[in-house]
């Protein structure tokens, strides 16, 4: 396999920069009232970067974040106000809830482990007796988790928010009408496209005393999908459907003894599983969008990164 171009990690010093913040995915720049957010080509799975980035990943994701940004900014408030870059958003900074909303419409992923362990509740909601992994739930349900600033979230229920005052009663009720009113949305979307959403988070703020959604919204990092063309074929044969998302990484993972926990070591992915995670991104971002991927061929995409980035901060100033 030839080796493509990839953006592990940016080391920009841009005019007004206040402050910096680098995370498992992205880095964050700091101007004033704006952030800028470079998604890399970071991979992480169980919140642990893997060693090897993916080609394209980030301006894959990057993309499809402002593609489902823009389809719902009508049901919801949120922080973009540009692209100017494919690996690159601009947008307005937001004090983040603790909170983070994760909204299932399936069995599926850690919920799945959760019911295959013996528990009938998560994150103090009841789930129904006789599921198998990729079976609906009668509606979707919300599983909030908390937001750590490192490490692994926590799964919480609304009772423990509310007694715990990490957000108060009228922002948890409208973070939860948003993210009912987005996930309806995002599965009318994915329908349209051939896919099932079966679950996602969503991740909130506050500006200027507004509620904002923030981050990426409907990605394969943040959520799953299964292909619908053969979900009930499959699920009459009591197969498991076939997924469209970051899972399928974790789940290569866990066969080869990582889980996430310390002092556990980790499989470094071969030439043929990156280019293979590669291109299921890519084959998302064109079943979501409709629309050819763009491979960005530029031996050296930081230089276009931030030439793009300079000419949008000088526009804006």
């Amino acid at each position: 396999m030839t080796r493509m171009p990839t953006i592990v990690e940016t080391h920009f010093h841009l005019p007004g920069q206040t402050a910096f913040y680098r995370g498992k995915v992205r880095d964050v720049y700091a101007l004033g009232d704006r952030l800028v957010m470079v998604v890399t080509d970071r991979i992480s799975a169980f919140d642990c970067i893997l060693p090897r980035p993916i080609p394209y990943k980030g301006a894959v994701l990057n993309q499809l974040a402002a593609h489902f940004l823009s389809a719902t900014r009508d049901l919801c408030p949120n922080w973009l106000i540009s692209t100017p870059d494919p690996n690159i958003s601009v947008g307005y900074r937001c004090e983040p809830l603790r909170v983070e909303m994760v909204i299932r419409g399936y069995l599926a992923g850690h919920a799945a482990r959760q019911y295959a362990a013996g528990h009938r509740t998560l994150c103090g909601v009841p789930l129904p007796a006789g599921l198998r992994e990729g079976d609906p739930f009668p509606e979707p349900i919300i599983t909030p988790t908390t937001k750590a600033d490192s490490g692994h979230d926590e799964d919480i229920s609304r009772e423990e928010i509310l007694r715990r005052g990490l957000v108060s009663p009228e922002d948890y009720a409208q973070m939860e009408a948003y993210a009912l009113a987005l996930f309806r949305r995002g599965t009318e979307m994915a329908a349209q496209r051939g896919l099932i959403l079966v679950d996602t988070k969503y991740e909130f703020g506050r500006r200027g005393g507004q509620i904002m959604l923030m981050d990426e919204v409907h990605t394969p990092d943040s959520s799953r999908y299964f292909y619908a063309a053969d979900y009930a074929e499959r699920r009459s044969r009591g197969e498991r459907p076939r997924q469209l998302s970051k899972e399928f990484v974790r789940e290569w993972l866990m066969a080869r003894g990582f889980h996430g926990q310390k002092d556990q070591p980790m499989p470094e992915m071969p030439d043929e599983f990156v280019q293979e995670v590669s291109e299921r991104y890519i084959e998302l971002y064109e079943r979501m969008t409709g629309q050819p991927f763009a491979r960005d061929t530029a031996d050296d995409p930081l230089a276009r990164m931030e030439q793009n980035l300079q000419r949008a901060l000088q526009d804006v100033s």
